[in-house]
């Protein structure tokens, strides 16, 4: 069965770095395009990120460019979210999600096209 698992997460002061990681079972992770969403209190889910089969192209919110980095490594089958100079308003529940595409080298970052997600984990940034 296809599974998910983010970890990573926790409470980090404002400016600090976190590493968040997505790891597969069930499925080798190379013919799935990976994305990551964030979902705060009374707000929508927004996409993050996101990053193709190859890891050749990758895609991020504007809210996040030049703070945040996706990265895969198939052979460990995970992806991985590099997070610095994080503000109060990344505060939120991260999910990873899995997306089989043909393509290569293009990623999208519409929640509605992915099929499998992980369980999210908490990222909260607070002094």
């Amino acid at each position: 069965q296809l599974q998910l698992v983010e970890s990573g997460g926790g409470l980090v002061q404002p400016g600090g770095s976190l590493r968040l990681s997505c790891v597969a079972s069930g499925f080798t992770l190379d013919y799935y395009v990976i994305g990551w969403f964030r979902q705060a209190p009374g707000k929508e889910r927004e996409g993050v990120s996101c990053i193709s089969r190859s890891g050749s192209s990758t895609d991020y919110t504007n809210s996040v460019k030049g703070r945040f980095t996706i990265s895969r490594d198939n052979a460990k089958n995970a992806v991985y979210l590099q997070m610095n100079s994080l503000k109060p308003e990344d505060t939120a529940v991260y999910y990873c999600a899995a997306l089989a595409l043909g393509v290569q080298h293009m990623c999208v970052m519409t929640s509605g096209f992915y099929d499998d997600w992980g369980q999210g984990t908490q990222v909260t940034v607070s002094s």
